[in-house]
């Protein structure tokens, strides 16, 4: 008994820990915006317990901030730190697509698993793709993330940087809302090359396949060039 019960809290806190998430991503949680354990056990319904447990793992992620007077607030990230954040995923999967730079491209050899992997990846981006040609922002970052997660899991074969790419591009998201729910050229800024990525790796065509990331991550920094002017 005392098993299952410690596996319906792990449980609980990782629901409580995703649907805040959520709630920052759909920017219905603010940056800077400030709570307490209390407001979020009496929001869901729930225990303090998990709230807390779950509210420290998104401290531990980089999306909320602890104040030990105050509670807890969103974490409020800066156009420096997302072009951090751009450097940082440009380095780590340039890496693992020049791994193997005077050799075999570091896509694994297709075999049926990865195969399926590749099409369910596919689907993904093609999803987010769509989203993001239409301007549909909370479909896009839904589809979006898990194509990256699910991408980074096939392409590194190393779930350490695997997670690490994945916590980057939440982070990226957290900082981008706020700005692209306000963007009167939201289509511009919105990339949708999700499909010529894993093509590309599809053809374990590594040279390709870095070309549409830089491409990307240039026009990333585009976008943080364009707030950095509106800002001065």
């Amino acid at each position: 008994m005392p098993a299952s019960g410690a596996v319906t809290r792990n449980t609980l806190r990782q629901q409580i820990a995703d649907a805040l998430r959520d709630e920052v991503l759909a920017g219905r949680l603010e940056p800077g915006e400030e709570f307490t354990v209390k407001q979020i056990a009496e929001q869901y319904g729930v225990s303090a317990t998990p709230v807390r447990e779950a509210l420290v793992d998104l401290c531990a992620q980089g999306l909320l901030d602890s104040d030990q007077h105050r509670g807890f607030r969103v974490h409020q990230y800066s156009i420096g730190d997302y072009r951090n954040m751009v450097a940082a995923r440009t380095l780590v999967v340039d890496g693992i697509f020049r791994r193997h730079a005077d050799g075999p491209p570091a896509v694994p050899e297709p075999d049926h698993a990865i195969a399926l992997a590749l099409v369910s990846v596919r689907r993904r981006g093609e999803a987010a793709a769509r989203a993001a040609r239409a301007g549909d922002l909370d479909i896009l970052i839904g589809y979006d993330i898990r194509y990256w997660r699910e991408l980074g899991r096939l392409v590194s074969a190393n779930d350490y940087i695997a997670d690490f790419l994945h916590r980057l591009r939440v982070q990226a998201w957290v900082f981008s809302v706020p700005y692209l729910r306000s963007e009167r050229d939201l289509l511009g800024w919105l990339w949708s090359g999700h499909v010529d990525l894993v093509d590309a790796i599809t053809r374990r065509d590594a040279e390709a396949a870095v070309e549409v990331v830089r491409e990307y991550n240039a026009h990333s920094l585009e976008w943080a060039d364009r707030l950095e002017a509106r800002a001065r």
